[in-house]
């Protein structure tokens, strides 16, 4: 058994591929069998993968245990990015164009009302002065823009962390609820799928969520939700900032 665990830990990348195609075919399997594609594979794959990291022990998960060490290689920031940008080249820029000022409206309302939203539930946790509002409302826009506010503004340690934990809360309740959402919102174009990254953000949750969807709409899902990170790096440090402290005080 050693010798096993160490042949899957010098080849982790190669076995975590493995598992999680098995646990992809499974999950198809399981929709067509007992849902009869009611539930897409995609998202019962994803779900499978959320229980995985949460019983998986460790501060990585599942890839803290040695034989699945790859975990932390295939799930990473990088081949996310890398998958993110190579689904890019299946974007039209036609069909980007046709968003305009809707897109960009779409960006700045979604980012101050999750700001907004999430500097609220901060505020009524206790946390009621403009620099933890800031924080843990850019949490609440991507869990990215969170710790940057923090850091720019001089919130505490604890404030970042509950930013950081905001915003992968959202990321998973997008994951988990857009294939189911996806048909009552309207989202089945690049235009829809645009709207819908610019206003809820999270670049992790409306990839997977579109790709348990239709995935010839993560790209264009992904592509605004990025500029719904960037846009929240620019307004919560500063503008929104400024606001909420002049409002508190």
């Amino acid at each position: 058994m050693n010798e096993l665990v160490g042949i899957l830990d010098k080849n982790g990348l190669v076995f975590a591929f493995m598992l999680v195609g098995l646990i992809m075919y499974l999950s198809y399997i399981v929709s067509k069998k007992l849902t009869n594609h009611k539930i897409p594979g995609a998202a019962i794959a994803i779900s499978v993968g959320l229980l995985l990291a949460y019983f998986g022990g460790g501060e990585k998960g599942l890839a803290s245990v040695p034989a699945f060490t790859g975990l932390a290689l295939l799930g990473g920031s990088m081949m996310r990015d890398f998958a993110i940008v190579s689904t890019a080249m299946g974007a039209s820029f036609s069909e980007i164009k046709k968003t305009g000022w809707i897109g960009l409206f779409c960006l700045v309302i979604g980012t101050v009302v999750a700001f907004v939203i999430g500097g609220s539930i901060g505020y009524a946790m206790g946390y009621r002065d403009a620099k933890s509002f800031a924080t843990i409302g850019g949490g609440a826009c991507t869990f990215i823009v969170g710790p940057i506010t923090g850091g720019a503004v001089g919130a505490s340690s604890e404030v970042i962390a509950i930013s950081i934990a905001i915003g992968v809360i959202k990321s998973v309740i997008v994951t988990i609820s857009t294939p189911f959402l996806a048909k009552r919102m309207g989202i089945d174009n690049p235009q829809s799928a645009m709207i819908f990254g610019g206003i809820v953000g999270s670049t992790s949750g409306v990839s997977a969520g579109l790709a348990a969807t239709d995935p010839k709409l993560v790209p264009y899902g992904a592509l605004t939700a990025t500029f719904h990170t960037a846009m929240g790096c620019l307004l919560c440090p500063s503008i929104l900032y400024f606001i909420v402290n002049y409002l508190l005080h």
